[in-house]
């Protein structure tokens, strides 16, 4: 630590910060254009001028200057710093002159206008009048594909945009060249940009020469209501506000959570929102002589009542990658009122059984914990597809100590070096064996990671002893590592759905003599099952169901509304207040941004009428008397926004070599990440996306 002054004020510091920093510590606000908090140092905008006792006779940049660089008093005074003097006033007037000389009078129709810090701090140092009266120097305008929008003519060459695509994306495709008055922003092979992070450049941007593409010319940020929420594109749960006219989001912007996001955003989650009002459900339907017509609420539950007071115990339920704890929790209270058990979250045959201890199905140590690890073994996971933000965490850990990673799986692109040491079980196995020299870099580590990808535990053609075999095989790697401490329970599972946590945590699994997922569509096929709920569920064989009544509850016109027989309207995330768990399993609730289309419901309440009709109405009659028997079950979904990692003793309970195994591929089970969920499919933005990639792989090949 360090003790300065800042306009008079001693203040104490960590001897490493930068006098920006060290300022803003004491109060003082410092204007900056090219600085920022987690990129690199580039000292290119020279708007954060301040002034330095016993120092050079003239202003210092306060973002390239650190506090160990400031010489103490003669008498062995704290050193000095001046954020508000004349000379410092007069230097950031005239460093702000010099940024409008080229500048383009575009405010009035700049999407940037009103988030603007160039407009923002020519407020407070622009002067009436320039003393500069040269043509405006044009730049030509760049293709960075589909997301981002750009006006280069209005660029300040701060570089923060290619500082974020090299550091953090960790894709090399943007750069500064030339020189002087030349100097440009481009990407290096003029063609779209590749990086599932790149429309962060769009915040970092502090002028206008960046901004949504497809939000452009929409609307402007003072008319817009700001709801504070969570994504589920992921099971990242990254902490979102969003920002909506009326009855219709606009878009969807970060918002600041230092142990999941930071504040940074994938794509796919910014840019998401037109595929909320694309092939909405938004009434219900019926199907009549192979046709789904459209029919009152009243009629649409009926008929399903009808149904299910015929079915019996021969009732079924599974549920989708978007559903909320919420509706999980009350559809398994509506076939437990007629005797049924037969509910699953996971994907077919998974191998993360109902008895699975919570500590081998979360990431224990947490996203920001990923920081900590000093060896990482990815296990049948392509964490830049599956979770991109998780993937620039990774990436941050090898950037600050060039930690050493390991992959078994399909090997890709991951923005970082790793030791992919094979594809399959046999792979892993092994480094389970110390026969593979990645064992032994595991066991040197004082902080080893495994992380299991989804995909690792589920294979749908060789059954769920194969997931399980990996998910022991998996554990022993950590317990030989020595990662199943108490004080460092290194060892977690990456998922791919924002429902698959919370769904686990409160048993929407087999239960009371039911089947998994993948056998309910078998009993369907064979006539051995008379209805299946499915709860926003789409990523199934819908022609494997047989004649039975499928009932489709979910907010999209996808796989399942086209199969289903009776369709009852829900809302999406931005349109309720549910419950989500994400990948770390921390409990966090989106809040209604905007109100269901049409007839729409709330998904708990649309089951909650349903048990109505039944006659066997559920025993809570609003969100608050829901959540009220939710926590009383299950209390740890009440602590919001907390940590609460696994047992380290359970999961050396499950961990072992089996004796025989299938030797099952490792891959990933995203295949595009932009198409992920129904939302994705139906935004268009995201489709051009998709086909981008598609073709850039396509050329690559």
């Amino acid at each position: 630590m360090a003790n300065l002054k800042v306009d008079g004020k001693l203040v104490e510091v960590p001897d490493h910060f930068t006098l920006l920093q060290a300022a803003e510590a004491a109060g003082a606000e410092i204007p900056r254009f090219c600085f920022h908090e987690r990129l690199s140092v580039a000292g290119n905008c020279r708007m954060c001028l301040v002034e330095v006792k016993g120092g050079p006779p003239k202003p210092q940049a306060s973002c390239a200057m650190s506090v160990r660089d400031l010489r103490p008093g003669p008498n062995g005074e704290p050193p000095e710093m001046f954020t508000n003097t004349p000379m410092v006033k007069k230097a950031r007037e005239g460093v702000m002159e010099f940024l409008l000389i080229n500048h383009p009078l575009d405010c009035p129709i700049c999407d940037q206008g009103g988030e603007c810090d160039l407009q923002d701090q020519a407020m407070a140092y622009g002067v009436d009048k320039s003393r500069f009266h040269e043509n405006k120097r044009a730049v030509e305008d760049k293709y960075m594909g589909p997301l981002v929008k750009t006006v280069m003519t209005r660029c300040i060459q701060c570089t923060r945009c290619v500082r974020f695509i090299t550091e953090v994306a960790g894709v090399s495709e943007l750069g500064l060249i030339n020189r002087g008055e030349d100097a440009e922003i481009t990407p290096y092979l003029e063609q779209a940009l590749t990086s599932e992070l790149q429309g962060n450049i769009i915040d970092l941007c502090p002028v206008g020469a960046l901004t949504s593409k497809p939000y452009a010319f929409h609307a402007r940020p003072w008319e817009l209501n700001k709801t504070e929420s969570i994504d589920v594109m992921d099971a990242v749960g990254s902490n979102i506000r969003v920002d909506a006219r009326g009855r219709e989001v606009m878009r969807i912007l970060p918002r600041l959570h230092e142990d999941i996001n930071e504040e940074w955003i994938s794509d796919k989650t910014r840019f998401v929102w037109d595929g909320l009002k694309a092939q909405r459900l938004d009434r219900p339907y019926v199907k009549k002589n192979g046709k789904l017509v459209a029919a009152s609420w009243d009629e649409a539950l009926s008929t399903v009542a009808q149904a299910m007071k015929t079915a019996g115990k021969k009732v079924g339920a599974i549920a989708g990658d978007l559903a909320g704890v919420e509706e999980m929790f009350a559809l398994k209270d509506l076939l437990a009122s007629v005797g049924s058990g037969m509910t699953d979250c996971r994907p077919p045959m998974s191998g993360l059984d109902p008895m699975t201890p919570r500590g081998a199905y979360t990431l224990n140590t947490g996203i920001a914990g990923i920081e900590r690890a000093d060896a990482i073994l990815l296990v049948g996971t392509n964490p830049r597809r599956e979770a991109a933000l998780v993937n620039a965490r990774i990436r941050k850990a090898w950037r600050k100590s060039e930690v050493e990673i390991g992959m078994i799986g399909e090997a890709g692109e991951l923005t970082y070096p790793y030791t992919h040491i094979g594809a399959d079980s046999a792979a892993l196995a092994s480094v389970a064996d110390g026969k593979h020299k990645f064992a032994k870099v595991l066991a040197k580590a004082k902080n080893p990671l495994i992380i299991v990808g989804e995909g690792a535990v589920t294979h749908a053609g060789l059954g769920k002893q194969a997931g399980r075999d990996v998910l022991a095989l998996a554990l022993q790697v950590a317990r030989n590592a020595d990662a199943l401490r108490d004080d460092w329970l290194g060892f977690g599972m990456l998922h791919n759905a924002a429902a698959r946590v919370g769904g686990l945590d409160i048993g929407f699994t087999p239960h009371n003599g039911g089947v998994c997922s993948a056998d309910q569509i078998k009993l369907a096929e064979e006539g051995k099952l008379d209805i299946l709920f499915l709860l926003g569920a789409d990523d199934y064989d819908m022609s494997a169901m047989g004649k039975a009544f499928v009932v489709y509850i979910g907010s999209h016109g996808d796989a399942g509304a086209h199969r289903a027989d009776v369709i009852l309207p829900g809302a999406a995330y931005t349109e309720k207040s549910a419950t989500y768990v994400n990948t770390e399993g921390r409990v966090q609730q989106t809040a209604r941004a905007v109100f269901p289309p049409g007839e729409a419901k709330e998904d708990w309440a649309i089951i909650r009428a349903l048990s109505g009709v039944l006659g066997a109405p559920l025993p809570y009659d609003s969100l608050r008397a829901l959540r009220a028997r939710l926590y009383a079950v299950h209390p740890h979904l009440a602590r919001l926004d907390t940590l609460e990692p696994g047992q380290a003793a359970e999961l050396m309970e499950r961990a072992g070599r089996p004796g025989e195994f299938a030797n099952a591929p490792l891959g990933s089970p995203v295949r595009d990440f932009y198409l992920t969920n129904p939302i994705a499919r139906a935004s268009k933005v995201m489709g051009e996306c998709a086909q981008l990639q598609a073709g850039l792989k396509q050329a690559a090949e």
